[in-house]
């Protein structure tokens, strides 16, 4: 496969990054690899946003707590698909040697976007688990729960699967896939239309 890229492998990292508690406080960076790097950025931003999310929630803080989270969580988001988008192209660089078949399907979903999806669900499974374990809940909650966990588990254990089939079918020239930009025009002041209004409303004023 691709730079030996592997579901298992992919999954096997995420859980051990989520699980060490100094990762995202230091700032360590594991991955020189092009490739795993990028994954790990992913990653990192992916956790930041999971964690950025739950605070935006609190209503026992100033909105301006709030606001501050929200602007966060728009930067995590956009460096977490810029990280996806990095990671297709790095892939697909390699994939360069490789001969496309005539009859090769172009299939819709990128492997960054299903490494992304693994990352999230990588989130999932431990705050899912982590439930499963508390002691100041109902009996009826834990079971919940676990019956979550275990449909989240399957759902990993199947993207997996569906990743490895494309890294397989790309690498003998059966299936290829294409960067999709996500043009997130929210966070771009020339899209934006209440930000491009502001600006212009400024600059009539200057005028």
């Amino acid at each position: 496969m691709i730079e030996d890229l592997r579901a298992e492998m992919i999954i096997q990292f995420h859980d051990r990054k989520i699980a060490d508690s100094n990762w995202l406080a230091d700032g360590r960076m594991e991955c020189d690899s092009s490739v795993w790097h990028w994954i790990e950025e992913n990653h990192r931003y992916n956790n930041l946003l999971w964690n950025e999310e739950d605070k935006a929630r609190r209503t026992d803080v100033d909105a301006a707590e709030i606001a501050q989270s929200k602007r966060l969580i728009d930067r995590y988001n956009q460096k977490r698909n810029d990280a996806v988008e990095v990671i297709d192209e790095a892939v697909l660089a390699q994939l360069d040697a490789h001969a496309r078949r005539a009859d090769a399907r172009l299939n819709s979903e990128t492997v960054g976007a299903m490494i992304d999806r693994l990352s999230i669900l990588s989130l999932k499974v431990y705050h899912m688990r982590q439930q499963t374990l508390r002691r100041d809940v109902q009996r009826e909650h834990v079971q919940a729960c676990e019956a979550k966990l275990r449909r989240l588990m399957e759902q990993r254990q199947d993207l997996g699967a569906c990743l490895d089939r494309l890294l397989a079918e790309a690498g003998e020239g059966r299936a290829y896939f294409k960067v999709y930009r996500q043009f997130k025009m929210y966070n771009d002041p020339a899209l934006n239309p209440y930000l491009y209004a502001r600006q212009d409303t400024v600059n009539e004023r200057r005028a």
